[in-house]
C-alpha cells in the first residue's frame, strides 16, 4: 500500500469513528417511581424539596427516582411497591 493510500484509509477510519461517537445514544425512556429512592439517591420530589439528592428517608413515597419505563410497579421495597403518583407518607 503506497503513503497516499495509507492515508487516505487512515482519515476515513478516523472519519467513521468520529462520527459514531458524536451520534447520541438512543435515550432510554424513563418514568419517574415513587417510593423506591434510597436516602440522598432520590431524583426529585413532591412537596418538601424539589431537589436531587435531598431525600432524608429510605422508600420515601413523595420523592422518585427516574427507572426504565414499565419497570416501576414491579419494583418491591420493604414498604411495599413502586407507585407512579406521590404518595402522602
Amino acid at each position: 500500500m503506497n503513503r497516499r493510500s495509507l492515508n487516505l484509509a487512515l482519515a476515513g477510519s478516523l472519519a467513521t469513528a468520529l462520527t459514531v461517537l458524536a451520534l447520541p445514544a438512543k435515550a432510554q425512556e424513563t418514568e419517574k417511581c415513587y417510593g423506591v429512592a434510597m436516602k440522598g439517591q432520590n431524583d426529585c420530589k413532591a412537596g418538601m424539596h424539589d431537589c436531587k439528592g435531598m431525600s432524608t428517608s429510605d422508600y420515601d413515597s413523595e420523592s422518585f427516582k427516574l427507572v426504565p419505563k414499565g419497570t416501576c410497579t414491579s419494583m418491591e421495597t420493604p414498604k411495599g411497591k413502586g407507585t407512579l403518583e406521590p404518595m402522602k407518607s
